[in-house]
């Protein structure tokens, strides 16, 4: 037996408006099943699952972390979409990794690293 892939579900304190910010602001363009409470997107070889959550306390204290290849080019489209974390700008970081943090619209925070 061995694990296969993690699917990060995330709160989303609207999923249609969640939706729109992932694929307009990150680029999130493959849409899998969405309705009212729940949402499955995904940008290359990355999903992403929301859930309807009503209280802003459930984003705001979660996060997932991706892997990147060429994090200097994402983070170049990312910053011109103006969601880069001010607090998680590109960075070596002293475990080994090269990384930024972007924050959605309902407060869940995405770190984007790539091994150095």
């Amino acid at each position: 037996m061995n694990l296969q892939r993690g699917v990060p579900v995330l709160a989303s304190l609207d999923i249609f408006k969640t939706v729109a910010f992932y694929k307009e602001k990150l680029g999130f363009n493959k849409q899998g099943f969405v309705d009212d409470n729940y949402a499955v997107i995904a940008r290359d070889n990355v999903e992403l699952h929301f859930w309807k959550c009503d209280y802003r306390i459930h984003p705001e204290n979660t996060s997932c972390y991706i892997y990147v290849d060429n994090i200097d080019s994402l983070y170049e489209e990312l910053k011109e979409n103006d969601v880069i974390h001010p607090n998680g700008l590109l960075e070596d970081k002293p475990w080994g990794t090269r990384e930024f943090a972007v924050l959605d619209d309902d407060g869940n925070m995405l770190k984007f690293g790539q091994d150095l």
